[in-house]
């Protein structure tokens, strides 16, 4: 799926499918590239992802933007669901320090050891947005779940994302690690930390995917400079 998608970004990035054109149908693809039609859907989702593609019920997919500037995940452009994450999930991870019952430690712990556990990418970005609610469910402020609960859709997407471009599976789980010893140790700075250098990966992951090459430098509230 990388390789699909690699070629045709860099073919739409060249000028060979130009803005307003429409790609090949998925047949058409699929017999050129000698790829299986769920590999090439999967290609076509992150090119729209990206903002490249979009696709139109009954009539194809057309090309929107020759390059990538900030990839959508549900109804959150990627720069704003993590300059929200940061606000709200940093601080977060510290009050779950602090207030986390012996049940939020043991629901959180099993977790963790099922996504360690698990090799099925559609099954692991599920555990991992209830990673993330379980955490807020242990700051015990039901507002920071009901904020989580809005976002956990494009948290879903992005993790997938992340995890099929940028192979996070493993890393990801080092770091949900990282923040349960952090709760389970009850340091509201080493959570806070845990969950800011979690959030770190992900930022620097994503601009690895879309701007290959490019190091990106950050402010203190976490957009690029």
């Amino acid at each position: 799926m990388e390789a699909v998608l690699a070629h045709l970004r860099t073919a739409i990035e060249r000028g060979e499918y130009a803005v307003g054109d429409k790609l090949p149908s998925e047949a058409e693809l699929c017999r050129t590239l000698e790829v299986s039609r769920p590999v090439l859907r999967e290609a076509l989702r992150a090119l729209q992802t990206m903002g490249l593609t979009v696709s139109k019920t009954g009539k194809g997919t057309f090309v929107v933007a020759s390059t990538v500037e900030d990839p959508t995940f549900g109804d959150y452009a990627a720069s704003d669901l993590l300059e929200v994450r940061r606000h709200v999930e940093i601080p977060v991870a510290g009050y779950a320090a602090l207030r986390r019952t012996p049940e939020n430690l043991d629901h959180l712990a099993h977790l963790l050891d099922r996504m360690e556990r698990e090799t099925d990418t559609t099954a692991w970005v599920a555990m991992d947005t209830l990673f993330h609610l379980a955490v807020a469910e242990a700051a015990q402020n039901p507002v920071f779940r009901r904020v989580i609960e809005e976002i956990r859709d494009a948290l879903a997407r992005q993790s997938a994302f992340l995890n099929e471009l940028g192979g996070r599976r493993e890393q990801s789980n080092r770091e949900h690690r990282a923040i349960v010893e952090a709760l389970v140790d009850g340091s509201e700075v080493d959570a806070a930390e845990a969950m800011a250098h979690h959030l770190d990966r992900v930022e620097t992951t994503l601009t690895d995917i879309v701007r290959p090459g490019h190091t990106s430098t950050t402010t203190e509230g976490g957009r690029e400079r």
